[in-house]
C-alpha cells in the first residue's frame, strides 16, 4: 500500500447547500468522511456523473423528502436518485436498518468502458483486493487505503466521456506513486488516471511516501 484515498471532491454551484443536503442523507460524520464540497470551476452540471455513491437506507422515500429526485426505480434492488444539484446516486432499500437512521455509504462507483483494466491499475496502488462484480468480471475493489468502509466499483458503460468529472477521488498520501505508475499530472492539485479520470491531490499527498 502506497496511496491513501480521502473524501471525494465534489464541485458544487452552492457548496454550503449541497453539504447540508448530504449531511441530512448521511449524517454529519459520514458526510465529512466521504465528501468534500468546493465551488465549481467548469460551469453547471450538464451530463451524467461518471462517479457516484451507493447508499443503503431504510426507505428511499426519506431521501426524496430531504430534496432528492427520483430518476429511475429498479426495485426491489435499488432506486437511482439525484441530489439537489442533479448529482446521481443509488439508494438500496434495507428494511433492517433502524427507521430514520442516516443512510450508509457503502460504495463508490466509477464508470469505465474497460473496468477490469482500471480496477487492476488502482488495486496495488491502494492496497485493495480485486473481487468480481455481479457479471463475474474482476472490477470491484475492497479494502482501499482510506476507503476501508467502501467498495470501489468500476461500472461498465458504453457512453463516451463528455467534460471533466464533477465528483473525483482525492489522494491524501502517495500521489507520487500514481505518477510513477502512469498517472498524468495536471498542475499541483490534479492528476489523470490511465482512462482520463480526474484525481484531486491534497497538498500533503505530493510526496511519493
Amino acid at each position: 500500500m502506497s496511496v491513501v484515498l480521502g473524501p471525494i471532491a465534489v464541485d458544487a454551484a452552492d457548496p454550503a447547500a449541497l453539504r447540508e443536503f448530504w449531511a441530512g442523507v448521511l449524517g454529519v460524520r459520514q458526510q465529512q468522511r466521504w465528501l468534500h464540497f468546493q465551488p465549481q470551476q467548469q460551469g453547471p452540471k450538464a451530463v451524467k456523473n461518471r462517479v457516484h455513491l451507493d447508499v443503503r437506507v431504510d426507505d428511499p422515500d426519506r431521501l426524496i423528502a430531504l430534496g432528492a429526485r427520483l430518476i429511475a426505480a429498479h426495485l426491489p434492488g435499488w432506486v437511482t436518485l439525484a441530489d439537489i444539484e442533479g448529482n446521481e446516486f443509488c439508494a438500496f432499500p434495507e428494511p433492517a436498518l433502524p427507521p430514520d437512521a442516516p443512510a450508509e455509504a457503502f460504495a463508490v462507483c466509477t464508470d469505465s468502458d474497460r473496468p477490469e483494466a482500471l480496477a487492476a491499475w488502482w488495486a496495488p496502488l491502494v492496497g485493495a483486493r480485486v473481487d468480481d462484480g455481479p457479471d463475474g468480471t474482476p472490477r470491484w475493489l475492497r479494502g482501499c487505503a482510506g476507503w476501508e468502509g467502501l467498495i470501489w466499483k468500476f461500472v461498465r458503460v458504453d457512453d463516451e466521456r463528455v467534460g471533466p468529472n464533477r465528483w473525483r477521488p482525492t489522494v491524501v498520501r502517495g500521489a507520487g506513486h500514481l505518477v510513477a505508475a502512469g498517472a498524468v499530472e495536471d498542475g499541483p492539485d490534479q492528476l489523470f488516471d490511465p482512462q482520463g479520470n480526474e484525481v484531486s491531490v491534497a497538498r500533503s499527498a505530493t510526496s511519493a511516501g
